[in-house]
C-alpha cells in the first residue's frame, strides 16, 4: 500500500510539474566547451531541462560566464513508472563518454530533479530499483566530473544521500530536499514542496556549489 501511495504521489507531482514547465533550455556552445552541463528532468516533464534544470543551468552558465559552456538535456522518457531512470542513466553516460572522447579537456557537471535525480544516482554507481537497467560512469572518466547536483532525490526515501553513500562522488555532490517533500523525505507531507526548487533559491545555491568546484 505504501508503495502504491508513493507512486501515486510522484505521478501527481509530475503532472503538476508538467503544467508549469518552462521552455526547454537545451543549447550547445562550441564543439569542445570548457564545461559541459548535463541535466535530467523530472517525471512527466516535457523533453528539455525542465522546471528545475532550466534555472539551475542558467544560473551556472551566468556564474561561469568567462568560460565556454555546453548543455545537454538527458534524453529519456521520464515516465510515471519510474523505470525509465535506468535507460536515462545509459543516455547520460553515453553522452559523457562521447564528449570525453572528442574533447579531452572538457569538464563535466551533472544534475537531476526528481526521477532525474535517480538517473544521476544510477550513473554514479549507487543502487536504486531501476539501476539494473542503467549504466555507470566509467572510472577513467570520474575525475572529470567536477560536480553533482540533485534536487528532490527519491534516494532519500531509503534514508540515503549521494554525499554519504559514494566514496568517489560524495565530496563533489550536493543534494536539495525541501522540508516536507514526499519524494525525497521519509514521512514527507507537502506535495507542493517538491515543485519549489526552481523558485526558492535551491538552483542558485546548487549552481554556486558547482561553479566553485569547477573553478577549484
Amino acid at each position: 500500500m505504501k508503495k502504491r501511495l508513493l507512486a501515486y504521489s510522484i505521478a501527481a507531482l509530475a503532472i503538476s510539474a508538467s503544467t508549469v514547465a518552462l521552455p526547454a533550455g537545451v543549447a550547445s556552445a562550441a564543439p569542445c566547451s570548457d564545461v559541459d552541463i548535463s541535466f535530467a528532468r523530472g517525471t512527466g516533464e516535457l523533453p528539455g531541462l525542465g522546471i528545475t534544470g532550466t534555472p539551475f543551468v542558467n544560473s551556472l552558465k551566468s556564474q561561469l560566464s568567462d568560460r565556454s559552456v555546453s548543455t545537454y538535456a538527458v534524453d529519456y522518457s521520464a515516465d510515471f513508472t519510474q523505470a525509465s531512470a535506468g535507460p536515462g542513466s545509459r543516455d547520460l553516460v553515453a553522452h559523457l563518454n562521447s564528449v570525453a572522447a572528442s574533447c579531452p579537456s572538457t569538464k563535466f557537471v551533472i544534475g537531476g530533479y526528481s526521477q532525474g535525480a535517480t538517473v544521476v544516482t544510477n550513473a554514479v554507481g549507487l543502487r536504486t530499483p531501476s539501476s539494473f537497467t542503467g549504466a555507470v560512469i566509467p572510472a577513467a572518466l570520474a575525475s572529470r566530473v567536477e560536480a553533482v547536483v540533485v534536487f528532490g532525490n527519491p534516494f532519500g526515501l531509503f534514508g540515503r544521500k549521494i554525499e554519504t553513500s559514494s566514496s568517489t562522488y560524495g565530496s563533489r555532490t550536493t543534494s536539495f530536499c525541501n522540508f516536507g517533500d514526499p519524494v525525497c523525505q521519509i514521512g514527507g507531507f507537502n506535495a507542493f514542496a517538491h515543485l519549489q526548487y526552481g523558485t526558492n533559491g535551491s538552483t542558485t545555491q546548487g549552481a554556486q556549489f558547482a561553479a566553485t568546484l569547477v573553478r577549484s
